[in-house]
Formats: structure tokens, sequence, C-alpha cells
């Protein structure tokens, strides 16, 4: 299905939840940590969501990946922060967690999916030209 926005990709629209999520789980973080995990965590989280709607626009398929691969880094990150929120005893974040996991699944699969489009194309070029 051909889509004209970002906004109508599920994987977006489940990053964009989970930065919903965040801030409001993040709202309740000791003061203290404003300036440190609170803001690190919300910059992360944010940063998945803006890499996915990034790459969407890109027309290379090589500069696709590159943006769907920082957000999965930005991802990993999220999920070490929700590991040291959990365990300073911030709060339980386990719908957040399984969250992520779906949103790097999608983005996972959907960088296989362009590298196997990338690779038959590659294949084809090379057929016809030599």
């Amino acid at each position: 299905m051909e889509t004209r926005s970002f906004t109508e990709l599920t994987v977006w629209k489940k990053a964009h939840q989970f930065v919903l999520d965040v801030n409001k789980y993040s709202a309740f973080f000791p003061s203290e940590e404003l300036y440190g995990l609170t803001s690190q965590l919300r910059r992360a989280a944010v940063s998945i969501a803006a890499n996915i709607a990034e790459g969407y626009k890109r027309k290379g398929k090589k500069d696709k990946l590159r943006f769907y691969n920082f957000a999965q880094s930005s991802l990993e990150e999220c999920r070490y922060y929700l590991i040291l929120s959990r365990d300073l005893k911030f709060g339980e974040n386990n719908d957040m967690m399984n969250n992520l996991e779906e949103v790097s699944k999608m983005l996972e699969s959907y960088s296989i999916a362009i590298r196997k489009s990338m690779s038959i194309t590659n294949k084809m070029l090379f057929y016809l030209f030599y």
C-alpha cells in the first residue's frame, strides 16, 4: 500500500506513542534527574520517531537504511534507559518495553526488505549491463 506521509506508517505511529508514553513516565522521575536520565530518555525516544520520519522522505535506499539504523540505535539507547530507570525503582515499564520491542522488530523487517530490494536491483543491473 502506497503512503503519502510518514504519519501513515504503523512503525512511526508506535514510535510516536512511545515518545508520548516516555514523557508521561519520566514526569515522575526525581527532580535531580531532570538534566540527566529524564532528558536523555526523552531525547532518545524522540530520535526514534524523528529518524523514521526523516528516513521516510529519503529517495535513496542506502540513505533510508541509514536513518532507520539511527532509529534502531536510539531505540537501543532507550531500552537501556528503561532498564536503568526500572532498576533505580523509578517505576515499572513493561508495556513501554513491549512497545519498544515491537518497533524494533518492525524497523528490522523494513530494513531487511529494503536490503533485499537493493540486492535484487543490483543483480538485475548486473545482468542488464554485463
